[in-house]
């Protein structure tokens, strides 16, 4: 891990190297922050994988750090969702938004932005200054 720049409140944020451990260690630091803050397991599955799965794609076509982001959003903010929610975010420095691809029965790669799209409440990417950001968004149950 390159920095952890806040694990602490509401919010949690990492900083990883473009090697070959980085997946693991980014799904590591995700689950524990979460069991931190005590949301339910099953929430916890669905963001390790999604986070996973995001992680690998920058790795596989971005060339430098990848930024991890945790935030619980409250639920009683007016410009935020009604529920409580989870946003996740995954920053590397490639401005190229990921393409969205159908992936046959048989392909080895192509379905980590279909996991995104049907496991969110809603997800996006937005450029950055460096690079790019994909987010997404989860329910939180209560």
């Amino acid at each position: 891990m390159v920095g952890v720049i806040e694990t602490e409140g509401e919010c949690a944020e990492w900083v990883f190297p473009a090697e070959l451990d980085t997946v693991r260690a980014a799904r590591h630091a995700v689950r524990d922050a979460l069991r931190a803050w005590g949301l339910d397991a099953a929430v916890g599955d669905v963001t390790v994988l999604l986070v996973s799965e995001l992680v690998t794609n920058s790795l596989r076509y971005a060339s430098g750090p990848v930024g991890v982001r945790l935030a619980r959003l409250p639920g009683d903010d007016p410009l935020l969702p009604a529920e409580p929610g989870l946003l996740v975010e995954v920053s590397d420095p490639l401005p190229d938004p990921p393409l969205e691809r159908a992936a046959g029965p048989d392909d080895e790669g192509g379905r980590g932005l279909q996991l995104v799209a049907c496991s969110a409440r809603r997800w996006g990417t937005r450029r950055g200054r460096s690079g790019k950001t994909v987010w997404f968004e989860l329910a939180l149950p209560g």
